[in-house]
């Protein structure tokens, strides 16, 4: 029975990746067809469409009656998107960090994490709390669009006008919206069996579905990201690694648990304490190295902002402190 499930896990992963990455080349080719910037494209197209997965495993889960799941693979996956995924890309090349995104994109980022953990105050994430969080997040993607079609021309990056003469070349709009579609219809699919066999392994090992979310789905949900960011980076395209990053956790904690908290509120006795845990222990690391992030994006004196490979180091050291911490509650 649990190798059964532990195929599952592995099958559903495998899926999710391959399936993620297409929808998410294809996305980003449409989305340069439209004319939008590098940075517009990692954040509202790359970072919000690999985390498609979260989204999709997340709604399941909620729909399942697992919020466990959905909270942990959503809070998770930021946290992971921080330490373990843009440390991996800064340890293998510094990421050089834009005037744009330190100056606006990272403060927008920790306010919403600040709102969001107002929402979380009560110990329940009702059907209204769940609307305001979707809410946050139209707005703030409204807010970009509008910010990114209003910059000047002069402001588009020579890679910008260099990707959208390639894309240009390539498919048809209607058949990039096909491919999306089909590929948004395999990440579905593969979510259903990641879902379904994470909760099985859970169950059968005796390990809280709570620390399944934080863990496995969370790292396997981060993985599209993890193969994003090393692309961009291979490609010289800055921006839109470090947009992936912040957009996706932007979708994970307000579109992916709203649309969970909307699915299925997350209320009652019987969530107190799996609320109670995620304020008092995850919600507090994922702020943590949100701010951490935004110090290490600063700039200091007249050095260019750069997230070196030191600090690459620091955010993966931290990573596997966390997972240590997580397992060494599990086994108490």
């Amino acid at each position: 029975m649990i190798l059964r499930y532990i195929i599952g896990l592995i099958v559903g992963l495998a899926a999710l990746v391959w399936s993620a990455d297409f929808f998410v080349d294809n996305a980003a080719k449409f989305a340069r067809r439209c004319g939008l910037s590098q940075l517009l494209v990692g954040m509202l197209v790359v970072g919000f469409g690999t985390s498609l997965p979260e989204l999709s495993v997340s709604f399941l889960s909620a729909l399942r009656g697992n919020p466990s799941i959905a909270l942990g693979n959503a809070y998770g996956s930021n946290i992971a998107n921080i330490l373990l995924i843009l440390g991996v890309t800064a340890a293998i090349c510094p990421i050089a960090v834009a005037e744009t995104v330190r100056r606006r994109d990272l403060p927008v980022l920790c306010v919403a994490t600040i709102a969001a953990w107002l929402l979380l105050l009560n110990k329940a994430i009702s059907r209204m709390d769940a609307i305001a969080m979707l809410a946050v997040f139209l707005g703030i993607c409204i807010w970009n669009t509008l910010r990114d079609k209003a910059a000047p021309e002069k402001m588009k990056t020579s890679g910008d006008k260099r990707q959208a003469a390639s894309d240009k070349s390539g498919a048809s709009l209607a058949a990039l919206c096909g491919k999306i579609v089909a590929g948004g219809a395999l990440v579905v699919g593969s979510s259903m069996l990641l879902v379904s066999s994470a909760t099985g392994l859970a169950r059968a090992l005796g390990v809280s579905d709570l620390i399944i979310g934080l863990t496995v789905v969370a790292i396997g949900t981060s993985l599209p990201e993890l193969a994003s960011s090393l692309a961009a980076i291979s490609k010289r395209e800055h921006d839109i690694a470090i947009g992936n990053i912040i957009g996706s956790n932007l979708f994970n904690m307000l579109a992916v648990v709203g649309v969970a908290g909307v699915t299925r509120p997350i209320v009652g006795a019987e969530n107190t304490e799996v609320m109670r845990t995620v304020l008092l222990r995850d919600y507090p690391v994922m702020a943590g190295v949100t701010l951490l992030l935004f110090l290490f994006c600063a700039r200091w004196g007249k050095e260019r902002a750069m997230i070196g490979r030191a600090k690459g180091i620091i955010f993966l050291v931290l990573y596997v402190g966390y997972i240590a911490m997580l397992a060494k509650e599990t086994l108490a």
